[in-house]
């Protein structure tokens, strides 16, 4: 009888058959050995102040006797009359409340059940009475901290049994808030990341509720006291006067420290199957959020959670597999810190294979497997009724092997209950498991004629449960007299239960289980009724209704004649409203007067005692009437399929059409579902006009097909229909045959034919099986065919290598073959070509180029697809050095049937070796004799390095280093050098030539404090390489200058020099053959006592953003940093030390990692040197005289300006008037003070010296004398004379301008200038 395992989406149906597969048992009224049925907890805490009731119970066949033992120890119940055991149980009922003291109770205790068929025992019971000791007394210091400092509020519970569940509260019994800054630890301390003002009080209680006893325990209050900034301030203030300068620091914001766990590492061991609990807390200001990783690998993505604001990390069901390291970090704005936890999981073992119930008929064979794992590995032990199975009675029918009992030709004294124990340090396992020898004919079970009633098109499950021994065999057959159910319609389960995967119309009838061993057989008959789905044909609908109006859904059903319906109305998936507003009728749901309250979904439910089905609407509500314009949407699904004119390739579907909704269906779209081979999958079928509501189905054999319809208008597709009626078209022979058929070998002997399977729906019936068929190519040999299940794939061996076949493959299945199909060409498994490639010649073409030729193999030594040549070479020494080194091989891989290809990349005068090898589909052949050629000489690289060094007044020492790559034999170098002005304009160019034995060179006559710039390369006799170019300055004065430095093997070399005053300049050079691009480069250093002038050359993207570092030399402090303005190449560095060495760099802004290479300077020492005498310069002395000249011509025009005023005696006059407002000028005012009066320099104070009109304000007429007594406005006389003193107006009127118009006196003149 061919039996099918159930579909993975099914999973009730595993559920229902799992229950019913567990429920199998032996049957009370036959003699079988005791089981345990119910027992108390291995770990069992009690209630000191009630009975304790040990649990015992257990079946068996002839009712079992019970008994105890106490700590190992036989336990004497009789003997304690506090002690009793429950009537036809072996429950034990200690009798505390009546005097019994729980706590002389205490111990492990284990219960054995005995019939004359064997013995059961129990676990270890552990009896621990519960404990709720008080808190021991403390005195409790108040707290007094600082705002924004961390605190710990210890706890410290009494040790009680279990452990007590801990919370905070404060005297008013409510629990004190917790949030990121204060929260409760796993140890029950109370943990403030920062105190802040808000959190002085005085009753910060800890609470321990103890669940066993129901007690709470009371620790005493604790006090805290913050002490905030404003308070410390305003406490000293009053204590200051207010001369004194007072303030505490402000809150100082601080790093994250954790508070616990301490440390930077530790670790953690949790049991498998428990709840791991990791924790961090971190003290900080601002208060540090944590984070959780684990190192190396993802937390479980549906195991993780996170508590107490993520600073603890939970993962449940915790497995071997999240073992590992896990972090925490706190981190906040100032910085973080982390800890790392490193996690062991141990596992307490656990059940592989629990031995189950063996039962056997005499003569029979049979074994027990107990299996179980754990970490560490468990150890098994076996008992037999109770005993060791060492010392127990032999058995002969039995054998121990490990963790297997096996059984072999058992006999009724065989009968025995079996435990096996598994155990390691942290746990055990203890299984019961008989071995009952019993001869019984078949019994069935399941009660006669039971009534079976599904709907159409769903999975009928009919049972047959039985018992027998030897275990009987099933069979179901339809009808009093129908034949024996076989085929894939059917599904046939240990248990006996018979599954209709689509029980259909006609699939209703009477079934008859048949069950028979050797010493029997009994048989049952079922009944099963296929009822029709309950359908809603008509769904209530999408409502917008106006406020106070009245609103009506539709729910009109379509059902079973034999089945009772219940229509439920829900409003948001909860009960309707207690309201008479809303009425329910047989087919509808009417709501009066409607309000907003009323806005929601409403649901019809449809229930039967079989099936239920539901629809929803949502009823919208507004307050004003909806426009009167046209809504469109789109269509609302077609209802009432009907499947018509049924044949096997095909059927007539029609349907009713859904409100089109102001919008015409322009086309319905037919869709399919086959419920045999792809269920709740649905598939396009066809689509045909809007206008058409029936319509003729192609089918395929073989296929349970059910259609739904979807509507279609220029707004969209409606909602599919509801699906039709199934219809199970009949099997056929197959209509195609696989698709993607290839013959390829995966060895050199043999031939794997591959195809893509046909889906379920192409199999056209049940047994779907494959024809495969092959024979050699070009050989007169026959077809060699196979039958093969439904799989893709068939091996061929024991083939030639790499020989053409003739390949095809055939579908069929229980009712025939497809068509002939058609025959396609593979090869057999290739193998190592044979042969290598030979006549390898190598022609070179240049120093850095070589052609290389080959004769191809012959094919039939490839043995295999040819898919090319592989050429390998390698470099055997450089002929200029002599010096071998590491051999670095290079290949190059030719495709097809190539045979010559060029070798680039070479490396000038060196020998090289190279061979050649064939590829095929499995790998290289031999390799050719290895080949040796030679390339000719080339130019040489730059030279490794360019040092210029020694800077006098007129020299320079230049340094250099061979090229890296000489690639031949050097001839000469060649050094060019040329001067460079302040514009960077360049001079005549020099050139010379320097043997190439000389590694340095000393440039005289030279011109002093002027840069150059060289280039140097070296040559061969082909040419000349690469150049490097460096730049230099000679002095300007030799004095103070100390000898440059220059470390040996370096980059470049660092210059330590002293300055004078009058700087001049010495830069390190670098030493690189081809600079990085960008770069910075040439950095010179110009340093006087305290500053220094730092230039630089930047090759790279234009725009870039500079900035200096330096710092002292030696010294491990920070580097400062200047930012450059804009684009320049230089920057003064200020307020340097004197005689100091500093460290500088330039690097550019955005250019990760960008700088410049470190160069050495330093300041000039703060004491007079040596400089070049400026009062010798031309220049000087000649600005000098000008100067002199021009204030001996001022002096001589003041002179004679004051002759011509001194005929009136000003002066005296002056004195006489004595006018107030007319005082002479001090000698602080920067003028003469016997010609000017108060006035006259006002004006420069407001910051004009004439009108804007550039005129002078005069009196009615010529004749008339201007005031006097306004600066320099007064007129003169012919000959010069001021007479502005006679005015005869003592008081004066403003004028407009405050100055005259005229030029200003030389003696104005004079004064401005002194």
């Amino acid at each position: 009888m061919k039996k099918m395992s159930i579909p993975t989406s099914k999973t009730s149906l595993v559920l229902f058959l799992c229950q019913i597969i567990s429920a199998l048992d032996v049957p009370l009224d036959l003699s079988q050995p005791p089981t345990i049925t119910q027992q108390s907890p291995k770990d069992y805490i009690v209630d000191p102040r009630e009975n304790i009731v040990i649990q015992c119970e257990a079946k068996g066949k002839p009712p079992p006797s019970f008994s105890w033992t106490r700590n190992g120890t036989h336990f004497d119940i009789d003997k304690d009359a506090q002690v009793t055991m429950k009537p036809n149980s072996g429950t034990l009922v200690i009798n505390i409340m009546n005097g019994g003291k729980a706590e002389a109770y205490e111990g492990v205790y284990q219960c054995t059940a005995r019939n004359e068929r064997g013995a059961a025992i129990s676990n270890n019971i552990v009896i621990r009475p519960s404990r709720s000791p008080l808190w021991t007394k403390e005195k409790l210091e108040p707290n007094h901290v600082r705002e924004g400092d961390s605190l710990v509020l210890h706890c410290r519970p009494p040790v009680g049994l279990p452990p007590p569940i801990i919370f905070w509260m404060d005297n008013a019994f409510q629990r004190l808030p917790q949030s990121e800054r204060v929260s409760q630890g796993l140890n029950g301390d109370l943990y403030f990341s920062n105190v802040q003002p808000e959190d002085t009080r005085e009753d910060y209680i800890c609470y321990a509720r103890f669940n066993h006893t129901q007690t709470i325990q009371q620790k005493q209050p604790i006090s805290v006291k913050v002490f905030s900034m404003d308070s410390l301030n305003d406490t000293i203030a009053a204590n200051l006067s207010d001369t004194d300068i007072y303030g505490a620091k402000p809150v100082t914001e601080r790093q994250p420290v954790l508070l616990t766990p301490t440390g930077s590492t530790s670790t953690k061991v949790e049991l498998r199957g428990n709840v791991l609990l990791l924790e961090c807390i971190a003290a900080g200001l601002p208060t540090p959020v944590i984070r959780w990783i684990k190192e190396g690998g993802e937390l479980p993505a549906n195991r993780t959670f996170f508590e107490n604001f993520k600073k603890t990390l939970k993962i449940i069901d915790v497995s071997e597999a999240d073992s590992g390291n896990y972090k925490c970090i706190a981190r906040n704005t100032l910085g973080s810190v982390h800890h790392v936890i490193s996690v062991t999981v141990k596992a307490a073992p656990y059940w592989i294979t629990a031995p189950r119930n063996l039962v056997l008929s005499p003569g029979e064979d049979g074994m027990l497997i107990c299996r179980a794992n754990g970490n560490p590995k468990p150890s098994i032990s076996w008992l037999t009724n109770g005993v060791p199975i060492a010392i127990a009675p032999e058995d002969p029918s039995r054998k121990v092997d490990g963790d297997t009992i096996i059984f072999s030709h058992v006999q009724e004294r065989s009968s025995a209950v079996y435990q096996c124990n598994a155990s390691n340090e942290y746990g055990y396992l203890l299984a019961n498991a008989f071995v009952n020898v019993l001869a019984e004919p078949p019994r069935i079970l399941t009660p006669a004629n039971k009534l079976y009633q599904v709907i159409s098109d769903s999975p009928a499950l009919l049972d047959c449960a039985y018992f027998g021994s030897p275990k009987p065999e099933i069979e179901w057959f339809k009808g009093v007299k129908g034949s024996i159910l076989r085929g894939n319609e059917y599904i046939f389960h240990d248990n006996g239960t018979l599954e209709i995967p689509v029980a259909q119309k006609n699939s209703a009838g009477t079934y008859t289980c048949v069950a028979r061993n050797e010493l029997g057989k009994i048989q049952n008959e079922v009944q099963l009724e296929i009822k029709d789905p309950t359908m809603i044909i008509k769904q209530p609908e999408y409502k917008v209704i106006q406020r106070y109006g009245q609103v009506s859904f539709e729910c009109i059903i379509k059902h079973d004649s034999t089945l009772l319906p219940t229509v439920t109305w829900l409003k948001d998936n909860d009960e309707l409203p207690d309201d008479e507003r809303f009425l329910v009728g047989k087919d509808n749901l009417t709501i009066m007067n409607v309000t907003d309250k009323d806005d929601g979904t409403y649901t019809c439910i449809v229930n039967t005692t079989l099936d239920s089905v539901s629809a929803s609407a949502v009823l919208t509500v507004v307050a004003a009437p909806p426009t009167p314009a046209i809504i469109y949407a789109r269509p609302n699904p077609p209802f009432d399929l009907e499947l018509t004119g049924q044949l096997e390739r095909s059927i007539d579907l029609s349907w009713i059409p859904g409100d089109e909704n102001n919008s015409p269906i322009t086309n319905f779209v037919i869709e399919y579902e086959d419920a045999l081979h792809e269920p709740g999958v649905w598939h396009y079928q066809t689509e045909v006009p809007g206008t058409q509501t029936t319509v003729q189905l192609k089918l395929s054999p073989y296929v349970n097909y059910s259609f739904r319809v979807i509507a279609v208008n220029k707004i969209g597709r409606s909602q599919p229909s509801e699906p039709s009626e199934q219809y199970l078209t009949k099997s056929a022979s197959p209509d195609e045959n696989p698709a993607n058929v290839q013959g390829i070998g995966s060895e050199p002997d043999n031939l794997v034919i591959t195809w893509e399977p046909l889906k379920g729906f192409q199999s056209n019936g049940p047994g779907l099986q494959y024809k495969v068929s092959w024979r050699q190519k070009d050989v007169d040999d026959e077809w060699t065919s196979v039958i093969v299940a439904n799989v893709s794939k068939y091996i061929v061996s024991g083939t030639p290598t790499f020989v053409p076949y003739e390949v095809k493959v055939q579908a069929l299945n229980d009712l025939g073959y497809a068509p002939e199909p058609s025959e396609v060409i593979g090869h057999s498994g290739e193998d190592l070509p044979m042969v290598a490639p030979g006549n390898v010649q190598v022609h070179v073409i240049n120093s850095t180029l070589a052609k290389v030729h080959w004769d191809p193999v012959p094919l039939k030594t490839v043995r295999g697809h040819l898919q090319g040549y592989k050429v390998y070479y390698w470099k055997v020494q450089s002929l200029s050095r002599r010096s071998r080194r590491h051999i670095e091989k290079k290949i190059l891989t030719f495709r097809g049937n190539k045979t010559f290809g060029m070798l680039p990349g070479l490396e000038p005068y060196s020998s090289y070796k190279l061979n050649v090898r064939v590829v095929n589909g499995k790998g290289e052949g031999p390799a050719s004799p290895d080949k040796v050629f030679k390339t000719p000489e080339g130019v040489p690289s730059s030279p490794s390095f360019l040092k210029i060094t020694n800077p006098t007044l007129d020299s320079l020492t230049l340094e250099w280093g061979s090229p890296t790559h000489p690639n031949g034999v050097l001839t000469s170098y060649t050094l060019k050098f040329q001067p460079i002005n302040n514009t960077h304009e360049l001079g005549p160019l020099v050139e010379i030539r320097i043997p190439a034995n000389e590694s340095s060179l000393i440039l005289k006559n030279l011109n002093y404090s002027t840069r150059y710039k060289f280039y140097f390369n070296a040559q061969t006799s082909v040419g000349s390489g690469s150049q490097i170019t460096e730049e230099a300055v000679t002095i300007m004065d030799e004095a103070g200058i100390l000898r440059p430095a220059v470390g040996a093997g370096k980059g470049y070399s660092e210059i330590l020099f002293a300055t004078s005053p009058v700087m001049h300049t010495v830069r390190p050079t670098f030493y690189k053959v081809q600079p990085l691009y960008p770069r910075i480069r040439n950095v010179t250093t110009a340093a006087a006592e305290t500053y220094a002038n730092i230039s630089w050359e930047y090759e790279g993207p234009d725009h870039a953003n500079f900035y200096v570092e330096y710092g002292v030399a030696g010294s491990k402090e920070d580097w400062k940093k200047e930012i450059v303005n804009g684009s320049r190449s230089f920057f003064v560095l200020k307020g340097l030390t004197p005689g100091t060495a500093y460290k500088v760099r330039v690097g550019a802004e955005g250019l990760s990692g960008f700088r410049s290479s470190e160069d050495v300077f330093e300041t000039g020492p703060a004491m007079a040197s040596r400089q070049v005498d400026i009062a010798t310069q031309g220049w000087f002395i000649g600005l000098m005289c000008a100067v002199a000249l021009l204030i001996l011509i001022l002096l001589i025009v003041c002179f004679i300006r004051r002759n011509k005023g001194g005929k009136y005696p000003v002066k005296e006059k002056e004195d006489a008037h004595a006018d107030p407002e007319i005082q002479p000028m001090k000698e602080d005012d920067g003028t003469f003070g016997e010609y000017s009066d108060a006035e006259d320099h006002k004006p420069l104070k407001k910051g004009s010296r004439t009108p804007s009109d550039r005129t002078v304000k005069k009196e009615d007429s010529d004749d008339s004398l201007v005031d006097y007594g306004e600066g320099v406005n007064g007129q003169f006389n012919e000959d010069g004379s001021f007479i502005g003193q006679y005015s005869g107006k003592k008081e004066k009127e403003p004028a407009e301008g405050n100055e005259s118009s005229e030029a200003p006196s030389p003696v104005n003149a004079m004064n401005s200038f002194v």
